[in-house]
């Protein structure tokens, strides 16, 4: 048994962030982004930044949110390379510090194995309360990857990504792909598209 784990937005899918997708809809992205510099300046966790968003949209429905989540286009060839996985052994997750309601919906489509994201809490009538649950923080991936392997124990994992966050995920791979990085992002292969994901890891596994 093999196992691939993939970032989700820039990776799998065209959003880039669904947190700075979402303020921008709801109007919110002003505190949005000042919540942001907090974080990267150190002067909130994770935690505490994802709290923060959320509370921006407590009033709002889930089928707003699902207006969203059904308006993102996946990466050219990320059916394909699902396809690919599963015929050569390989079980699939999904690690991403985005949404849960995007990373479902995906999983679910691609047929990924885990969905690892975070969680926003909506009530009985389905409105946002402002609350989250942070599974995954921005440093996260790797502890989570590492549970994975050692509940598996796969002969061969791939990771894929393109951000900073996905960084601690590679450090836990055998091997790490990077497609179209972030600047200082870096894999032990870099790609432009997930096709070229595909002959990677078809040279791993015929290798």
């Amino acid at each position: 048994m093999r196992l691939a784990a993939f970032d989700l937005e820039g990776t799998l899918v065209k959003s880039v962030s669904g947190w700075v997708e979402l303020h921008k809809r709801f109007g919110t992205w002003n505190k949005g982004s000042e919540y942001a510099r907090m974080f990267f300046d150190g002067e909130i966790d994770y935690a505490t930044w994802a709290r923060l968003d959320a509370s921006l949209w407590r009033g709002h429905l889930k089928e707003e949110i699902l207006e969203w989540v059904q308006s993102v286009e996946y990466m050219e060839g990320a059916e394909e390379l699902f396809e690919f996985l599963r015929r050569n052994e390989f079980k699939t997750a999904i690690l991403s510090s985005g949404l849960m309601c995007l990373a479902s919906r995906v999983g679910r489509e691609l047929g990924a194995d885990y969905v690892f994201a975070n969680e926003l809490v909506f009530d009985e009538n389905g409105v946002l309360t402002g609350e989250v649950y942070p599974h995954v923080d921005f440093t996260g991936k790797g502890p989570i990857l590492r549970r994975l392997k050692e509940k598996l124990q796969p002969e061969l994992t791939v990771a894929v990504g393109d951000g900073y966050n996905d960084i601690a995920m590679f450090s836990e791979a055998d091997v790490s792909i990077a497609i179209n990085p972030h600047e200082g992002v870096e894999g032990d292969h870099v790609v432009e598209s997930l096709q070229e994901v595909v002959e990677i890891i078809r040279g791993l596994i015929e290798g």
